[in-house]
């Protein structure tokens, strides 16, 4: 791939100028966020350096400089996912201060920079803060030019239903510049504390059984690739580059700007009641069908499944809330419990009984999407959540049953937490989505991690993936998982066409942090092995 002319202008900057440059975006070594950890408190690393950018200037600095210094940079949110899909052992860009909707804006610039500034760079009398200062200017402004004379974005399309955002925008923001403009995203997972860009990277999922992930409503893109170019992708411009983005693991490039379909304002009733496992399961296609959006978690050890349905409301508000539930009960006695089952496992099944009946009765609520979307997650947990096609889920269920029984009637048997979250997304075309080609169930289980510490999961989380994969699941992107390329080969049909495009916009692989080199590459040796950044190993 040529260079663009913004990398090759930034190619002359001289490299003690570029290290300048980058100086106030750096965290300094020893400071907490020079070292990054999950939100699960399950994997960490410390990278060669953190930067902070502010805008995409500093971005393009920092790729320079891994482009000469032949390092990987790796692109991180806030840390959600329980994976260590985020680490790296090369540079890390922190993308919190990405956070804007973007504005509307005519901006033209037209840029001339004097020779005598550009062989100025490497006069070594140009060290005082002003003329630092003059050289930045300098250079963001030659960069822009470069890279788009004009530019031309709103911030809200209330008429068109959408809005343009800087990747790095948290979910919770968004919703909250949403809703000034009377708009809503169409679907939403169980958090909203992660990034637009973390959730498109992932093809992260909501619920709804004619509701695709969250990908699909990703109308358009505005990439950083690896040279330091800026190009906007979409299904009508770029369309490989955009089908591989949209689930691309933040491989192909680092997502800069995100267009995303939304829809007007809504409010969700929703309906919790409590049904016996055996009764889901056997009228399994019309409880996942009652509603616009159906979860269930099951309590294996008490036999029951929550059943939440959801669906688009014009009845007022009315919130449903216990202090004493969500606050003393719900989150600080069950924590307690869950760390006294941490020395004595026999506690964990009372511990799963007594909250099936804790939250036994039938509750109705009415909110804000968003607020009924999201749920409480409580602890840091270890957690793997997979994919099967929708029509294996009622065989998966009981296989999933007639295992965890035998582990409780066994003296020995594990012990897991709870409860197992189940939901539906329909199927959709975007190339490594695990819901690509058909309609999905999804499952995940958890280990709680009470307090902060540990508990005992990689035996548990190995018998549910063998069992899933039986179905013919595939892992979620953002979770921990042990497949390989000849693995995904076989799940993905457009898995070499993805690893086509990586090659093609980052042939040096500057984007490749070990998550993507294990995964998508094969690449094996102790330093891409799956437990290298674990926290404690």
């Amino acid at each position: 791939m040529a260079s663009s002319p913004a990398s090759s202008r930034l190619a002359d900057i001289p490299l003690q100028t570029l290290y300048d440059l980058l100086q106030p975006i750096t965290v300094p070594a020893g400071q907490p966020r020079a070292s990054f950890i999950n939100w699960g408190l399950s994997y960490t690393c410390t990278p060669l350096a953190v930067f902070e950018p502010e805008n995409e200037y500093h971005c393009q600095l920092i790729f320079e400089l891994a482009r000469r210094e032949g390092r990987p940079v790796r692109a991180a949110g806030v840390g959600h996912s329980p994976s260590d899909i985020a680490c790296t052992s090369g540079y890390m860009l922190r993308t919190e201060k990405l956070n804007k909707i973007i504005e509307v804006s005519l901006l033209i610039l037209l840029v001339a920079i004097s020779s005598r500034n550009i062989s100025s760079w490497g006069d070594p009398r140009l060290r005082s803060r002003s003329d630092r200062s003059s050289i930045s200017s300098s250079c963001q402004a030659l960069c822009s030019a470069g890279l788009r004379s004009s530019h031309l974005v709103r911030k809200v399309n209330a008429e068109k239903h959408y809005v343009v955002a800087q990747a790095g925008i948290t979910l919770n923001a968004l919703h909250a510049a949403l809703q000034e403009h009377e708009l809503a995203m169409i679907n939403v997972g169980s958090i909203s504390d992660q990034t637009l860009a973390g959730i498109v990277a992932t093809a992260t999922h909501g619920s709804g059984i004619t509701y695709k992930v969250l990908s699909t409503h990703v109308l358009s893109l505005v990439l950083m690739l690896a040279d330091g170019s800026r190009v906007q992708c979409s299904r009508e411009e770029r369309f490989d580059l955009f089908m591989a983005s949209i689930c691309g693991l933040g491989s192909t490039g680092l997502i800069l700007e995100v267009r995303l379909e939304v829809e007007p304002a809504f409010r969700l009733k929703e309906t919790q009641e409590t049904l016996e496992f055996d009764e889901v399961v056997h009228n399994l296609d019309t409880v996942a069908r009652a509603a616009e959006h159906v979860r269930l978690w099951w309590f294996p050890q008490a036999g029951v499944v929550r059943v939440s349905a959801a669906n688009r409301t014009s009845e007022p508000k009315n919130p449903v809330a216990s202090w004493l539930w969500h606050s003393l009960i719900g989150y600080h006695l069950i924590q307690f419990l869950l760390f006294l089952g941490r020395y004595l496992t026999s506690v964990n099944p009372l511990i799963c009984r007594f909250s099936a009946w804790l939250d036994r009765g039938k509750t109705v609520a009415v909110d804000d999407s968003y607020r009924i979307f999201n749920v409480d997650c409580k602890y840091p947990q270890f957690t793997t959540e997979w994919a099967i096609p929708y029509e294996n889920t009622r065989a998966c269920l009981q296989d999933l049953r007639v295992w965890l029984d035998k582990e409780h009637a066994s003296p020995n048997g594990l012990r897991p937490h709870f409860p197992i979250e189940i939901r539906f997304t329909d199927a959709d075309d975007i190339w490594l989505s695990p819901s690509n080609g058909s309609k999905t169930c999804w499952i995940g289980i958890i280990q709680y991690k009470p307090y902060g510490l540990n508990v005992p999961y990689r035996k548990l989380f190995e018998r549910f993936e063998d069992i899933l994969a039986s179905h013919g699941g595939r892992p979620h992107w953002a979770k921990a998982h042990r497949l390989r390329p000849a693995d995904l080969q076989k799940l993905y049909p457009r898995f070499d066409d993805f690893v086509r495009v990586l090659e093609e916009v980052d042939p040096h692989g500057m984007l490749r942090n070990e998550y993507v080199q294990r995964h998508m590459f094969g690449k094996r040796g102790p330093e891409y092995d799956e437990r290298v950044f674990k926290r404690l190993r």
